[in-house]
Order: C-alpha cells, then structure tokens, then sequence
C-alpha cells in the first residue's frame, strides 16, 4: 500500500472517530436534557381579582420550577415579584407561566399590581 492510500485510510478513520464522537456527545446533551425538564416541578396558582390561591407556595431550595398561572378574575392582572424580578400579565381566563431558577432558602413576596390593595402571596424556598 503506498502512502496516500494509508493517508486517506487515516483520514477516513480520524473522520469516523469524530463523528461518533459528535454523535455521542449530542445524544448526551439531548438525554441531559430530558432529564432536566423531567425535573422541573410545576405548582399551579389561580388569581381573582387580587388574591391568589394558594397565597403561599412551598418550593425546593436550589430546583428550577415553573408557576403556571391561571386569571380566573373579572378583569386583566399582573403577577408581579420584585424579589424574585418577574411579572406577568394575563387577561381575564387566561393561563401562563413563568419559570423560576433555583432559589436560595428565604420567602419571596408576589402580588397583583393590578390589586395593589389586595393580600401579598409568598413563595417559601426550603
């Protein structure tokens, strides 16, 4: 065998060694993926004209989780924290959601900026 054939043999294998190698580090990525939004704990919270049911949600310390937010009030609202710097707004009957990076142990206020006058919500990270 002369030497550019063992060149274009050595290439063909380097190739093939690197396509696995990219394949295997997609299928990595993709089931790490998975795992992640598997994870995701979902709490449901239902506004009405100021007030949120619960008032108060308890989360794990340190875990991503979604909020998935329901307006079953007679008119538009704001879920709002400062603390934890989201917000919302949701016409009435309408429902979305926000995702929430893990948190440090603490209480974290929300409200209805629409509502102002309404009681506060907490989410309690643990």
């Amino acid at each position: 065998m002369d030497a550019s054939n063992r060149r274009k043999i050595v290439a063909s294998a380097d190739h093939r060694s690197t396509l696995a190698s990219l394949c295997g580090a997609v299928y990595i990525a993709m089931f790490a993926i998975g795992v992640q939004a598997e994870e995701l704990a979902v709490f449901k919270l239902v506004a009405r004209d100021g007030a949120f049911d619960p008032a108060k949600l308890d989360v794990p310390a340190g875990k991503r989780f979604k909020i998935e937010i329901s307006n079953e009030g007679k008119g538009p609202m704001e879920f709002e924290s400062r603390d934890l710097k989201q917000e919302k707004v949701l016409a009435a009957g309408a429902k979305s959601s926000v995702v929430i990076n893990g948190l440090k142990p603490g209480t974290y206020v929300f409200f209805d900026e629409y509502h102002l006058e309404a009681p506060k919500g907490q989410i309690v990270a643990k």
